[in-house]
């Protein structure tokens, strides 16, 4: 899906019926919206306690134009979040709203990211997929991304 830019907001027609917009994450605004979306995006999208307005507001200070929401008569319907430690990016917590799916927001959103970590000099990104979130690996496979037989190792600091 091809979008247009207007400094930091790209729009794109996603239905005959909605313009769907596509701007920076404003926080504290946004935040409830989000993450009730979030909430209720399916099982493939994990809300926890990095999820907290507190750690929300710390990634925001580390870099805001990566946390992008998608917009469409007045209410965001889509959102992703992504981070660049100056070498690799990672995508976090796609999620669309239900109605809008497969209509091309998720597109919208990705490519406006990518884009936003192309410009930031990013060569390479990563996200995580459930095995069993079969709905996004599809997206995913078919927007050019690579599945990667790696171990994923986590462990809690706090």
């Amino acid at each position: 899906m091809a979008f247009t830019a207007h400094g930091d907001n790209w729009s794109g027609m996603t239905t005959n019926k909605d313009q769907v917009s596509i701007r920076s994450f404003v926080f504290p605004d946004d935040y409830a919206e989000v993450y009730d979306l979030w909430s209720r995006a399916g099982a493939g999208l994990h809300v926890g306690r990095s999820d907290s307005p507190e750690e929300i507001f710390k990634k925001l200070q580390r870099d805001p134009d990566l946390f992008l929401v998608a917009e469409a008569n007045g209410q965001i319907i889509g959102s992703v979040m992504g981070g660049f430690d100056g070498r690799r990016g990672i995508v976090y917590h796609l999620g669309v709203e239900f109605a809008y799916r497969r209509n091309g927001v998720g597109r919208l959103l990705m490519e406006a990211l990518e884009q936003c970590l192309r410009e930031k000099g990013c060569l390479k990104s990563y996200l995580l997929v459930t095995k069993d979130n079969l709905e996004a690996i599809q997206f995913y496979e078919s927007s050019g991304w690579e599945r990667m037989e790696l171990y994923i190792y986590g462990k809690e600091l706090g």
